[in-house]
Formats: structure tokens, C-alpha cells, sequence
């Protein structure tokens, strides 16, 4: 295997991936970050859920979120919840009512009418967040769904759909926290920065 290749390699598709969001997902970036900002307008919270390299990116969307991105940006803290990271929660849900439905059960604890929910699945086919999804529409909540590939049950399945396109996982995973900053970094400009 040539090292210095694959290195380039996984550069160049990195950075043509990222490129091809801009061309393909800029309006679902700009509804999201209006989605998102209204809901934070109207005293409502952000929920997040995922798997592995998704439930990671989970925690770091919320604490952009509650501590803040911008550092010239003095603002208080905007609510967000990583579903992720509770695990007396998660091992208990696991064990008691099935690891498909460990998601859904806190949307159904956390989650109120005017909520967003943000459901990151690279696959688009995670079965614990389509419950979430079903549960966070039964509860009168925005869902927005950061997918890849073909997008998978979930893109029909939640409000606003935002695939990264490719099929390569890692790519995917990058995109995901690419567009999670722009999103974030505009929900706080929109809310908290210099309006001129």
C-alpha cells in the first residue's frame, strides 16, 4: 500500500466532499439555522441523537450550542441536550426496553411542542433514532436529520433532510461536524452578533 497516496487521496475526496455540500445542501443549511433560531426565539431547547462516531458528534454540537463557538460572542447559554451520554440511562433503556427504543424514550421525557430535534445517522437507516423521529413527531417537534448516501428511512421521515453526499462513511462523519459549525457559528451570529 502507498502511504503518501492514500493520504492525498483521502485528502482530496475530503476536501471535494465538502465542495459538493456547498453546492447541494447550502438552502438546508440556511433552513436549519432559521429552523434552529426560532425555536431558540421562542424559549425552546435542541435535543440530539446518534450512534458511535454520531453520538460523539452529538455531545460536541450540544456543548457548541450551551457553552458557545464564537469566542468574540458574549452570550448566555443556548439549551441542548445530547441524548448520548447518560450511561445509568442508556444501559438501563438497553436492558429494560430495547436498545431501538432508548432514544425515544427521552424524547418522550425531554422533548415539548416547538423542540427541534437533530437525528445524525451516516446510513440514514439507525432504527433507535427513526424511533426518535416518530416519537419527536408525535410530540409536535421540528426534526432535522443530518444523513449521507442515499439518506436512507430517515430522509422521508424527518422535516429537513441534510445529506452529505457521498457514501464514504468517514467523509460523511466529516461533513456532519462541517456543517454542524455553520450551523451553530449562524445560530449564534443570527442570534447574539452584530446584526449590522
Amino acid at each position: 500500500m502507498n502511504k503518501e497516496k492514500f493520504i492525498t487521496d483521502s485528502l482530496k475526496e475530503s476536501a471535494e466532499t465538502k465542495l459538493k455540500i456547498e453546492k447541494e445542501c447550502k438552502a438546508e443549511l440556511m433552513n436549519a439555522v432559521e429552523l434552529i433560531t426560532n425555536a431558540y426565539r421562542n424559549g425552546k431547547k435542541v435535543l440530539l441523537c446518534g450512534n458511535g462516531g454520531s453520538a460523539a458528534d452529538c455531545q460536541h454540537i450540544a456543548t457548541e450550542l450551551m457553552i458557545r463557538l464564537n469566542h468574540d460572542i458574549k452570550r448566555p447559554a443556548l439549551a441542548a441536550i445530547a441524548l448520548t451520554t447518560d450511561s445509568s440511562n442508556l444501559t438501563a433503556g438497553g436492558n429494560d426496553i430495547g436498545f431501538e427504543n432508548i432514544f425515544a424514550r427521552n424524547v418522550e421525557g425531554l422533548g415539548n411542542s416547538g423542540d427541534i430535534l437533530i437525528a445524525i445517522s451516516t446510513s440514514g437507516n439507525s432504527v433507535n433514532v427513526l424511533k426518535a423521529v416518530e416519537k419527536a413527531k408525535e410530540k409536535g417537534m421540528k426534526v432535522i436529520g443530518f444523513l449521507g448516501g442515499n439518506g436512507g428511512k430517515l430522509k422521508s421521515n424527518v422535516d429537513l433532510p441534510i445529506t452529505i453526499p457521498s457514501f464514504n462513511i468517514q467523509r460523511i462523519q466529516e461533513g456532519h461536524i462541517t456543517i454542524a459549525h455553520i450551523i451553530c457559528e449562524l445560530v449564534e451570529l443570527e442570534l447574539y452578533g452584530n446584526k449590522n
